[in-house]
Formats: structure tokens, C-alpha cells, sequence
């Protein structure tokens, strides 16, 4: 007789996966090697996702992490996390055909940062340090005009020329939490500190962080889909423990689901940070299915429905 399967309840996360900005991104890569063909360059990881990466690799996109790399007179992609300004005008002085495939409401952000540059304000930037986004946000301003603020305890010690005249604006893929409470010690301090009109933190890393809440206190474990070097993927796991999860990791690919341990595991959650395909979900639950007999249960907090248009020049 065969030996039945253990089973295992699936609680499957929604929204997860790819986010509007993520997806144009990947789409201004297929349609700039549909209409001019290969090679396309692309500076920096046009999303942080190997597989994603890899795919448009076969394609015939070529990968590199300055415009020094690219054959004058060639065209270029700007990943969706955006550049600094120095960027687009490096490209032009080498004749590049740059396209830009900037997240639109990371856009939002840079020009929140030049608008209150531009009425003297000091501008507290709050985010990660090396992260790409944050270089091409901080890259909007001249040197000396933004301040990176990491977490709470920075945003207590930050001593400003001018307490006045401040603002402040974010990464867009930071725990909500936790930007709030940095968000909380600044208002304190300095009570004229000017905000964004609207929420920085972009509307997939808050709808996704509000799916794995849903999630996190009933099971066992939280699997989350996604690379080591997404903020919101690596957002994700954190979310889940601080919201009740045993247990919550971060994996590329299901074959990495090997060497965690699921013993003991009677119910999982899973989803993926805005960088992972919703192809990885499905290689996800095969590998499970394989061992265990899936029970699914979606756990829809919201539907999404945003879509970014593609730049004019790949669409006229």
C-alpha cells in the first residue's frame, strides 16, 4: 500500500508577487528587445530577482552596474528603483538611448525631495543605506541636502542646522511599522517637519505586508518568496515574525525548502515579496504538494488593479 502524505495547510498569501511597478519594468525590457533587438543593456538588476534576471538574460538583455560598460551609442535600461540625476546625463554624453524603467512612485518620491529642496527645506530621507533606491533618491539633491535617517534611534540624535525648515520622505519599500515609529519620533521633535501629500511606502509593500499580518499568527511557519537583497521581500519575513510567526524565512527557489525544517509544520504561509513571479509560487506549491497532501486556503486582504503605462517611446 502507499505510504499516504502528512498534510499540510497552505495559507496563501494575497496580494503578493509582482507589483505594477515591477511588472512594467520587465515589460520595458521585453518590448526595448522586441523593437530594437539584442543586446539591450540594463543598468543594475532591472528588478532584484536571479530568476527574473536570468529569464531576460536568455532574452538577450546584458546586465551591468555602470554606464562605462555599455557600448556608446547603445540603448540602456534604468531599473525600476531609479538613478540619480547624474545617470541620464552621463548617458547622454556618451550618446546611450536611455529608457528610463523607474517605478512611477518611486518618481513621486524624487520630486517630493526637489520640491522641498526647492522651498529650503533639509530633507530627511528614510530608508537603508546602500540600498539602490535610496542612491538614486539622495542622487535628486546636492550633496549635503538629505539626510539618511535608518531607523529610530538616528531620527532621536539627528541634530538640524535649521529644525524649522525640514522635511521628510521614504524609501518606498520599508516596513510600515517601523517607518511609522521613525515618522512618530520626528513629528515629536520637530513639529514643523513636512511630510509627503501622500504615503510614500508604495501601495504593493503595504498591501503585501497587510497579506502576511493575516497570516502570520496561524501559522507555523511563513515562507516568503523572494531575494536577499529586496527590502521588500526581506520586510516580508520580518513582518511575519513580529505579527506572530513561529518561524519565518526568506527563500529563492522551492529547492531550497530542502533545508528548512519542516517538522512538526501543520500549517505554512506563503507568499512572495513584488520582485518574485507568481511562476515561483507555483514551483512552490508543486514541491510541498510532492511531500505532503495541500490543503489551500487563500487569504485575500485586497485586490489590486494598478497598472503603469509604458514610456511613450516604446509605445508610439
Amino acid at each position: 500500500m502507499p505510504v499516504s502524505k502528512p498534510t499540510l495547510k497552505v495559507l496563501l498569501a494575497g496580494p503578493r508577487g509582482f507589483c505594477a511597478g515591477v511588472d512594467r519594468a520587465i515589460k520595458i525590457v521585453e518590448e526595448a528587445l522586441a523593437r530594437y533587438g539584442a543586446p539591450i543593456y540594463v543598468r543594475h538588476e532591472i528588478v532584484h530577482n536571479r530568476f527574473v534576471v536570468e529569464g531576460l538574460q536568455a532574452k538577450g538583455a546584458v546586465f551591468v552596474e555602470e554606464l562605462a560598460e555599455v557600448p556608446e551609442g547603445a540603448h540602456v535600461v534604468f531599473s525600476a528603483h531609479g538613478v540619480a540625476k547624474s545617470v541620464p546625463i552621463e548617458a547622454r554624453s556618451r550618446n546611450l538611448i536611455a529608457l528610463d524603467a523607474t517605478c512611477p512612485l518611486v518618481t513621486k518620491v524624487h520630486r517630493e525631495a526637489e520640491r522641498h529642496h526647492a522651498k529650503g527645506r533639509h530633507v530627511l530621507l528614510i530608508g537603508h543605506a546602500g540600498h539602490v533606491e535610496v542612491i538614486g533618491t539622495m542622487g535628486q539633491l546636492p550633496d549635503g541636502a538629505v539626510t539618511l535617517i535608518e531607523d529610530v534611534d538616528q531620527a532621536r540624535s539627528f541634530q538640524p542646522a535649521d529644525p524649522q525648515n525640514l522635511a521628510f520622505a521614504t524609501q518606498t519599500t520599508l516596513s510600515v511599522d517601523d517607518t511609522a515609529e521613525i515618522v512618530g519620533v520626528l513629528q515629536a521633535r520637530f513639529p514643523t517637519i513636512e511630510g509627503p501629500k501622500r504615503e510614500d511606502i508604495c501601495y504593493a509593500t503595504t498591501n503585501r505586508q497587510a497579506a502576511v499580518k493575516a497570516i502570520a499568527s496561524r501559522a507555523d511557519l511563513v515562507v516568503v518568496i523572494g531575494a536577499a537583497n529586496s527590502s521588500n521581500s526581506l520586510r516580508l519575513r520580518e513582518v511575519a515574525e513580529r505579527a506572530g510567526s513561529p518561524r519565518a524565512v526568506l527563500i529563492r527557489r522551492a529547492a531550497e525548502l530542502a533545508g528548512v525544517d519542516l517538522a512538526g509544520v501543520a500549517t505554512l504561509g506563503l507568499t512572495a515579496g513584488a520582485s518574485a513571479p507568481e511562476v515561483l509560487v507555483e514551483e512552490t506549491l508543486a514541491w510541498l504538494r510532492a511531500r505532503f497532501a495541500v490543503a489551500i486556503e487563500d487569504v485575500v486582504v485586497t485586490e489590486e488593479d494598478i497598472v503603469f503605462r509604458l514610456p511613450a517611446a516604446l509605445t508610439a
